[in-house]
């Protein structure tokens, strides 16, 4: 995909202007049958990789780190100090010196020839430790890249605060923000790639930091101003039940954190899902947060995922590693080819955190123009159309909204749009969060990982 700064710029900006539900349980014989007959962009490719099991771990080099099941999650855990790295965290000048472990993964063939590399993980980092995501890329003329650092994170503030690098690069690719891109797709392509992730903890302590998910996805979508149009399946009139929050009614809170609640989709969206699957924060994280305001867990939600370096919430990997702390949850960042395959998860009850940017004009109902903006598609109606909890809603009660279906998927999947002054930019081409508790599966798509083994 081209234009890959100025994408990558407006996906998770603040707005640039100011029916009974039916819950979707399991669906029946003849849904599940359809739903890995979907029909997604024949001419794009999407691959999403993970290492979750314990033979998909050990296939690693493991340098301190030891590979264990602890609840029934596989994952490597700190071990034993296998070198001391000092690091001055740039956004408090504290300098430390950290114990480290490490593990890197083997090479991943893609498949084919990705412009686009989005890092996801799943991790536990108790206080006095933190995790380091570094990605390398093997490019189709067989050069390899150099390290390059994908995100500094922690669940807490102790210790760093938690961000993303700016300034990486190299002659065919570079790093923006918290994806890996080529700059010139008719010149390189990613053939391969790989992980390393460095476990930090407090010189001689027993502090043992855990990651039990990493992944990636891997993409190529031709840039287009439309995309096919999809037709009503599996989905209609299916409804997944999810709370309704509205990023509105925190509209100048905490804007230390990417400037208060009206840039805080990402991590409302979040909460949104998260509360889905019966998962709440402890109040115990949000006393911090004034009394007085309603919701006070989206407050918490968007400080734990405010990536310092892109001043923001909106960094794709930090809200699903955010998700992944709560207990037993999953969550990855990844693609979705059509609404077909949106159909096929919302058949099987999941909603999905869809990212877009549009013109006023081009969503009837919304109301508002966005440069980028987060929101959750929840279901469809019996025509088809969408429905999505949107957070950019001035209460609580307005979040739910029906949805063109053309206007939708348009705005949602293609990765070129015109923008209010009639200039050329990118848009998202599909990308979404998806979330889930550890004993659901996603059904079988091309974007979506499979069962993990054992």
């Amino acid at each position: 995909m081209s234009n890959a700064m100025s994408r990558r710029a407006v996906l998770t900006a603040g707005l640039a202007a100011g029916s009974s539900i039916l819950a979707a349980g399991a669906a029946s014989a003849e849904e599940s049958a359809a739903l890995t007959d979907v029909t997604t962009m024949a001419d794009a490719d999407i691959d999403f990789r993970e290492w979750a099991s314990t033979r998909q771990w050990h296939e690693g080099e493991a340098q301190g780190v030891k590979v264990d099941s602890r609840g029934g999650r596989p994952g490597i855990r700190f071990h034993k100090a296998v070198d001391s790295v000092e690091y001055t965290d740039p956004h408090t000048d504290v300098t430390a010196n950290w114990d480290i472990a490490v593990w890197t993964s083997p090479w991943y063939e893609i498949g084919f020839g990705a412009t686009e590399v989005i890092p996801s993980w799943n991790a536990e980092t108790p206080a006095g430790s933190w995790l380091q995501v570094e990605l390398a890329a093997r490019y189709d003329d067989g050069a390899d890249s150099e390290w390059f650092v994908m995100g500094r994170w922690a669940s807490g503030e102790t210790d760093i605060r938690r961000t993303s690098v700016d300034g990486q690069g190299d002659p065919r690719a570079t790093i923006w923000t918290d994806t890996f891109s080529i700059d010139d797709p008719d010149a390189h392509r990613v053939a391969a790639y790989r992980f390393r992730l460095t476990l930090h903890r407090t010189p001689g302590s027993d502090v043992r930091p855990r990651v039990w998910r990493i992944g990636a996805l891997a993409s190529t979508v031709p840039d287009r101003f439309d995309v096919p149009e999809s037709t009503p399946g599996v989905a209609r009139g299916l409804e997944v039940d999810v709370p309704q929050y509205s990023q509105s009614i925190h509209s100048g809170q905490y804007p230390e954190y990417g400037g208060g609640g009206q840039a805080w989709c990402s991590p409302t969206s979040s909460q949104m899902i998260i509360e889905s699957f019966g998962r709440k924060a402890d109040p115990e994280d949000y006393t911090w947060v004034d009394p007085s305001y309603a919701d006070r867990q989206i407050c918490h939600a968007a400080r734990q995922t405010f990536d310092a370096q892109y001043d923001g919430c909106g960094n794709w990997p930090f809200n699903a590693a955010y998700a992944a702390t709560y207990e037993d949850m999953d969550a990855i960042v990844t693609r979705i080819g059509s609404l077909d395959e949106a159909e096929a998860l919302i058949a099987a009850g999941f909603p999905i955190i869809t990212s877009q940017s549009f013109l006023k004009e081009e969503l009837d109902g919304a109301g508002y123009g966005t440069a980028g903006h987060l929101m959750t598609l929840i279901g469809f109606t019996e025509d088809g159309d969408v429905i999505a909890n949107d957070p950019a809603s001035p209460t609580n009660e307005a979040v739910r909204h029906v949805y063109n279906r053309r206007q939708f998927e348009n705005i949602w999947l293609r990765t070129k749009r015109y923008n209010a002054s009639g200039s050329v930019v990118g848009a998202s081409g599909g990308v979404c969060y998806l979330y889930k508790s550890t004993d659901r599966e996603w059904p079988t798509l091309p974007g979506v990982p499979g069962l993990s083994g054992c």
